[in-house]
């Protein structure tokens, strides 16, 4: 593929923004990606590391408040009781030594899961339609019963009936798919 925009050399660098739902995509050599601002990185030695410990330093000074600051420090001295690895070597090497680190840091986890993830913490995958079958009636089912939940703590019980009706229909769904499956 050859770049969108000078048209004379091979297309290197590959953009896909989504605005607004709006999707765009660019493909550019590396030389009109800089002269268009996408890339200001003058070291081309870039790795899979260089990434991951962009992602995990959150050591960067200005950026960071009081309490911000103290909770990386904290971290840092942080050690996996198991095999010793304090959450500095983990930024350093990139991943953990054992998988007892992953309840040691855990509470410094969330934000580097969000700046990948987009704001989310949690990754559910995706369940194909074919054969998802009742897995997505489940899925919407225990997201029904959590929102139930939250209706009734906020009192707002006219919502939570709906919401209510709302599970009984998808359980009879759910009986019937199960009962059809058998």
């Amino acid at each position: 593929m050859e770049c969108q925009e000078c048209k004379k050399r091979p297309a290197t660098v590959h953009f896909t923004q989504v605005v607004n739902g709006d999707k765009k995509e660019m493909h550019l050599c590396e030389y009109c990606a800089q002269e268009m601002g996408y890339m200001d990185y003058h070291d081309h030695n870039f790795s899979f590391h260089h990434l991951l410990s962009g992602l995990f330093n959150f050591d960067s000074g200005a950026s960071l408040s009081g309490n911000q600051k103290e909770a990386f420090h904290n971290a840092s001295v942080t050690k996996c009781e198991k095999c010793g690895m304090t959450y500095q070597e983990f930024t350093r090497v990139g991943k953990f030594g054992c998988e007892n680190c992953y309840k040691t840091f855990d509470q410094h986890l969330n934000p580097i899961f969000r700046r990948v993830h987009s704001g989310n913490t949690k990754h559910d995958g995706k369940i194909p339609k074919r054969v998802g079958g009742n897995l997505h009636l489940k899925r919407n089912l225990q997201q029904y019963r959590l929102q139930l939940q939250n209706l009734i703590e906020k009192e707002e019980f006219e919502e939570a009936a709906k919401m209510r009706d709302q599970i009984r229909e998808l359980e009879k769904k759910l009986s019937n798919a199960e009962d059809g499956e058998s």
